[in-house]
């Protein structure tokens, strides 16, 4: 059996460690919480500080950056990126490619379509068709 983590360098030459997640095979960097009932698919990264709940859904290639929270029941489609400090609400669901900015927020239950942009600080609350409400 191989190793069960991995060594990066980052841009500013510091080497960080991610180890396999059980269940789907991504990448957790030393200081994560990802509850086990979690699935983080191959290919996603999942950066220092971030929380990832149980049942949420990591697709394959998403990038959660530091301190992010993802909340129970969220999924997250395939090469979406959730910015640094952001928080998904329980049972939302974000679409593929989709990018939530830094300190970004989308509401318990929200969807968020494929190729859709949060930005950085911005709330989010939608129905479940995915319109968005007023605030």
């Amino acid at each position: 059996m191989g190793k069960n983590y991995v060594d990066i360098e980052n841009d500013r030459g510091e080497s960080l460690r991610y180890r396999k997640h059980t269940n789907g095979r991504g990448l957790i960097a030393h200081g994560a919480k990802v509850h086990p009932s979690a699935i983080v698919e191959a290919g996603a990264y999942v950066e220092p500080g971030v929380q990832i709940a149980a049942g949420a859904h990591v697709g394959r290639g998403v990038w959660v950056e530091a301190d992010a929270v993802i909340g129970p029941e969220a999924a997250i489609a395939p090469h979406a990126h959730i910015g640094s400090g952001a928080a998904i609400g329980a049972g939302a669901k974000i679409g593929v490619r989709t990018h939530i900015g830094t300190g970004a927020r989308v509401t318990v239950g929200s969807l968020i379509g494929d190729d859709e942009t949060v930005g950085d600080g911005e709330t989010v609350a939608t129905d479940q068709r995915g319109l968005r409400l007023a605030a």
